[in-house]
């Protein structure tokens, strides 16, 4: 076919051919199959739009903020960034401080035993909740009962908290004496007359103090001093605790000083096993301390003591006649009838339980009773459990001390030293120590003032958390109900 040149178009620039060792870099060229011609400039090359992004106001603001900062504080950046970390650190303590606040909230700082309606206000619950705690764990406790530690710990576990015994740091202030064995000689037995309020207490103790009295010294003046020294006709003595009701006893056991070594339950042979005889039995047993009972009025032409030890079996309290291991005695406290059995059989008791105490140490002790007489000032009943106490002595009994200026015995006589098992009336103290306080002979006055003032302390602390904070919650409580003021 023919071609006509003059409709043929030259291109006015010439191209420089593409090599092959080009061609794999080329993306237009053949080796990528494309066979679209090439532009005739290389500066006719197609260009991809830029997208122009839109800048906000924030943006903008932002931007504007940080370039006037930079103009602004251009010396001040150290000072700035000091206070920064300054307001971080203060940040940082105080969540942490309330942090800290919120762990100590929930644990309870306890000084030795509280009652159930302390323990509610520390705790900020209704003392009926407290009590119904006590009830769901097989214990039946009053408003003012006191607690011993186990039980504050599985109620206060119950509402979320934990507990603290701070008591501990004072008690480590006072170093207890290690008795060598060699020093330790035998001691007489403390009894404590427990039992319902008619069933012949008072009887049974009056009756073995005058029996001792007339035995020993005709005409002696008994006072009431809480506490008795026997001396029997063998020549053995025993010391009767006269303890009005069971309150000191039981703060006795809950301050975990076991003043008594044997419980006589007395029973009436004419009545029946009462509700606060079942209080006393449970008191022993709490305490880890011998039983006997002693089953009273027999003189009485209605007396029935079988049936008596009949409602103790019940009890799971089976006496030595019936098999048990319980030692009983039927008595009659008006005519002394069985008193002297009873007594062989404390003597006996005391015999099994070996007991022992070291005369030549300091003495140490329990508060049975204390008082303010008008004309002798405090004066407190103690009773020696170890070592001997002496006239001029420093005790110290809780956030009390005081030097002894005298010692009477239970016959108002004045007396120079008390040994082991003996009950002592004491002056010279500077108040009135608590019923079941330990007490102590400390070296000097100046170390005796030091750990009263640390107890002092502990207790003001204790009142200070027991006492209820009104609270904003509290308040429009209040309000709500209409009794505020």
């Amino acid at each position: 076919e023919k071609v006509n040149i003059n409709t043929v178009s030259f291109p006015t620039t010439f191209t420089r051919p593409i090599l092959n060792s080009e061609k794999a870099n080329y993306k237009g060229g053949q080796g990528q199959g494309n066979n679209k011609s090439r532009t005739n400039s290389p500066n006719t090359h197609s260009k991809k739009p830029v997208i122009k992004q839109e800048v906000s106001e924030e943006d903008i603001t932002k931007q504007v903020k940080e370039t006037l900062s930079r103009l602004t504080t251009k010396g001040k950046t150290k000072t700035s960034k000091y206070r920064k970390e300054k307001r971080e650190t203060a940040f940082n303590r105080q969540q942490e401080l309330e942090s800290q606040e919120m762990e100590e909230s929930k644990v309870l700082k306890l000084t030795e035993f509280v009652t159930a309606n302390e323990l509610a206000s520390m705790m900020d619950v209704s003392v009926n909740q407290v009590i119904a705690t006590c009830m769901s764990i097989g214990l039946m406790v009053s408003i003012n009962q006191r607690l011993d530690a186990e039980t504050i710990n599985l109620v206060a576990e119950e509402f979320g908290f934990k507990t603290e015994y701070i008591s501990a740091e004072v008690s480590q202030a006072i170093i207890e004496e290690n008795d060598d064995v060699n020093d330790l000689r035998p001691r007489a037995p403390i009894v404590t007359i427990m039992g319902h309020v008619d069933h012949g207490k008072t009887s049974l103790l009056d009756y073995i103090r005058k029996a001792n009295v007339i035995a020993g010294e005709a005409g002696g003046i008994t006072q009431h001093i809480g506490a008795y020294n026997v001396k029997l006709e063998d020549g053995r003595r025993i010391t009767f605790l006269d303890t009005p009701g069971h309150e000191a006893f039981t703060a006795m056991r809950a301050r975990g000083a076991k003043v008594t070594d044997i419980a006589i339950i007395i029973v009436a042979a004419d009545d029946n096993v009462m509700p606060q005889t079942k209080e006393a039995i449970n008191h022993a047993m709490a305490a880890g301390v011998p039983i006997i009972f002693a089953i009273n009025k027999i003189d009485k032409p209605n007396a029935n003591p079988e049936k008596i030890k009949e409602e103790l079996a019940t009890m799971n309290f089976l006496v030595e006649e019936w098999g048990g291991k319980y030692q009983s005695q039927d008595i009659s406290a008006k005519q002394g009838i069985g008193v002297k059995e009873l007594l062989e059989k404390i003597l006996l008791e005391a015999e099994m339980l070996d007991l022992k105490a070291n005369p030549d140490r300091n003495a140490t002790g329990s508060i049975i009773e204390s008082s303010l007489d008008k004309g002798r000032g405090y004066v407190a009943t103690i009773l020696v459990s170890n070592g001997t106490l002496k006239m001029g002595d420093i005790v110290l009994a809780g956030i009390n001390y005081g030097r002894i200026k005298a010692m009477f015995n239970e016959r108002n006589q004045r007396i120079k030293k008390a040994t082991p098992s003996e009950p002592v009336l004491i002056l010279g103290l500077n108040g009135a120590p608590t019923a079941g306080d330990t007490f102590h002979v400390i070296e000097t006055e100046q170390e005796a003032r030091e750990i009263t003032n640390k107890r002092e302390q502990l207790q003001r602390e204790q009142g200070l958390r027991t006492q209820k904070i009104l609270t904003l919650d509290e308040l429009g409580r209040r309000i709500a109900l209409g009794n505020f003021k």
